[in-house]
C-alpha cells in the first residue's frame, strides 16, 4: 500500500472514530523538503499527524516496530525509515536528510519518546537540533491534542473521541546555535501552540 492510499483509508478511519480536525495547513510548504515537529503522547500520533499535512512525509521509527512481515512492509511502503534505538544510527540519518534535501517533508517527536502524560513536556533531544541545523529547511511545528485520551501509553485499545492537529508558523534556524539549544527552540513553538 503506497503513502497516498494508506492516507485516504487512515484519514477516513480518523474522522469516523476521532472527528479529526486541523488548523494552520497554509504554514506547510507548497513544495521543498521541511521538518515537521510534534509532540508525542501516542502510538497514534504519527498516524494523525500524517493524516493532517497536506504533503506526503517521512516518519523515523524504532527498527523493533519492523520485526513483523506485513508492518514492515507497510512500514516501508509508506517511507519509513527504521531506527536503531541503542546507538546513533548514521545510516537513518543519512537517509533522512538525502529525503529532505530531495523535497521530501520529515516528521520528526522532538521529545524522542512517548510522554507518559499529556499536559507534561519533556526535555526534546538534541537530534532534532542536529537534523534542522544540518538541513537548513524550514520547520513547521506542529500540537497534536486527543490522542492520550483515545490511545495513551500503556492501552490496549482505542476509545471514540475527538483528536486535533494544529499547525503554527513556519521557523527558520539559525546556523551555529548549539543543537540542544535548537531542539530547545523547536519545543517552545510546539508548546506556544497547545
Amino acid at each position: 500500500m503506497g503513502y497516498r492510499f494508506s492516507r485516504f483509508i487512515l484519514l477516513l478511519l480518523c474522522k469516523v472514530l476521532f472527528r479529526i480536525k486541523y488548523s494552520g495547513r497554509e504554514f506547510i510548504p507548497k513544495k521543498g523538503g521541511f521538518i515537521l515537529a510534534a509532540n508525542h503522547v501516542s502510538y497514534l500520533d504519527p498516524i494523525v499527524l500524517g493524516v493532517a499535512c497536506p504533503r506526503s512525509v517521512n516518519f523515523m521509527a524504532k527498527d523493533s516496530l519492523f520485526l513483523t512481515p506485513f508492518l514492515a512492509s507497510w512500514l516501508k511502503g509508506v517511507g519509513v525509515i527504521p531506527v536503531k534505538r541503542d546507538a546513533a544510527d548514521l545510516s537513518a540519518l543519512k537517509t533522512a536528510i538525502k529525503n529532505a534535501n530531495a523535497g521530501m517533508g520529515l516528521a520528526l517527536f522532538p521529545e524522542g519518546t512517548r510522554r507518559m502524560k499529556d499536559n507534561q513536556f519533556v526535555n526534546p533531544e538534541p537530534g532534532v537540533g542536529f537534523l534542522a541545523a544540518k538541513l537548513s529547511l524550514p520547520v513547521v511545528p506542529a500540537y497534536i491534542s486527543g490522542t492520550y485520551e483515545v490511545f495513551p501509553r500503556g492501552a490496549k485499545s482505542l476509545k471514540l473521541g475527538k483528536v486535533s492537529v494544529k499547525f503554527g508558523k513556519q521557523i527558520h534556524i539559525e546556523r551555529g546555535k548549539p543543537y540542544q539549544e535548537i531542539s530547545e527552540l523547536i519545543m517552545a513553538s510546539v508548546k506556544q501552540l497547545s
